[in-house]
């Protein structure tokens, strides 16, 4: 069901959905340096790497680290909130244990 549409030649200028889409299909990757020194002493290096491709085809290459980011999946979201709670259970339980403890031997005392 996928269908894609073969490039249309054109005599003028591309229009920017046929850009946008090309992009997309295909991808774009730009890579950069930037490195600050004060005499032959690195003193900042900033790596920068954009890639601009549509969902499919970064899924296609192995990139999907959007759908374990809490802040962007409401699926990755409602997992890190389960494993907080069963966290806040498993320390409530320790508590309760040790307060029973401390009463037990109160008790007994």
């Amino acid at each position: 069901m996928n269908e894609r549409r073969a490039p249309v030649p054109s005599e003028g200028p591309a229009d920017l959905a046929d850009i946008l889409e090309r992009v997309l299909d295909k991808g774009i990757v730009i890579a950069g340096d930037i490195r600050v020194d004060l005499l032959d002493i690195e003193l900042l290096t900033i790596r920068l790497r954009l890639i601009v491709v549509s969902v499919d085809k970064a899924k296609e290459m192995g990139i999907d680290w959007w759908e374990s980011d809490p802040s962007l999946s409401s699926h990755a979201r409602r997992e890190e909130l389960a494993e907080g709670a069963g966290a806040d259970v498993g320390r409530l339980a320790a508590r309760v244990a040790e307060l029973e403890k401390r009463a037990g031997q109160e008790g007994s005392g």
